[in-house]
């Protein structure tokens, strides 16, 4: 919408949104909105309590201040949780180029789907969820799985397919974490790469100093 989609930049992200409704749609549940860096395959999950326009354009917002790179595309699919004025008039106004994956393609998402079932669905399951209780308990199980699974789960990026006879030949690259992958980048500049690794400190700073005012 506002640049060109450069999957070879870290901060094209595809989006997507998990229902934790259990065997029933109806009603209102909460959601996941899972977004997953293209370039470094880096991962949030964000806990909402619906699938609403408002709750969806917070928690991209809430995804963008966690991210260690500037926010620069989305991909999402039609819903009208993202399809809407009000997300469009952000990324306009932002900067965040903005796309759609093409209907009847699924492979135009195959990266988010892919963690919806590894960081969401295999870790939180098919259950159904609505409290606001449930709400605060998945948002730091969240703060939680996000850091494991961008600091010490490796994944391979396929580089290279091609047919050989009837069987199609995959090539990947070499395992890593998306935060090596994040520190190899050569479009991320050494003051953010700098800025990721102060902000783990401070927040180990700043938990140590309400331990210590315990001891007051």
């Amino acid at each position: 919408m506002t640049a060109d989609w450069n999957e070879q930049r870290p901060g094209f992200l595809e989006l997507d949104l998990v229902a934790h409704c259990g065997e029933t749609a109806a009603g209102e549940f909460l959601h996941t909105l899972c977004a997953v860096d293209i370039e470094t395959r880096w991962t949030e999950p964000v806990a909402l309590p619906n699938k609403g326009q408002q709750a969806t354009f917070e928690g991209i917002r809430a995804l963008r201040q966690r991210l260690p790179f500037p926010l620069l595309g989305i991909d999402s699919d039609g819903g009208s949780e993202f399809i809407n004025h009000h997300l469009v008039r952000y990324c306009r106004q932002e900067h965040i180029t903005f796309t759609r994956f093409r209907p009847f393609k699924k492979n135009d998402q195959a990266h988010v789907e892919q963690k919806n079932w590894t960081v969401v669905r295999q870790v939180i399951g098919y259950a159904r969820y609505e409290s606001s209780e449930a709400l605060q308990l998945l948002s730091n199980i969240y703060q939680d799985l996000r850091l494991f699974v961008n600091f010490f789960q490796p994944v391979k990026k396929l580089t290279h397919k091609a047919r050989v006879g009837s069987k199609l030949k995959k090539t990947y690259d070499t395992a890593q974490t998306p935060y090596q992958r994040f520190l190899a980048s050569q479009e991320i500049d050494q003051a953010d790469k700098h800025r990721l690794t102060a902000q783990l400190k401070h927040r180990v700073d700043k938990q140590l100093t309400e331990l210590w005012r315990i001891l007051r």
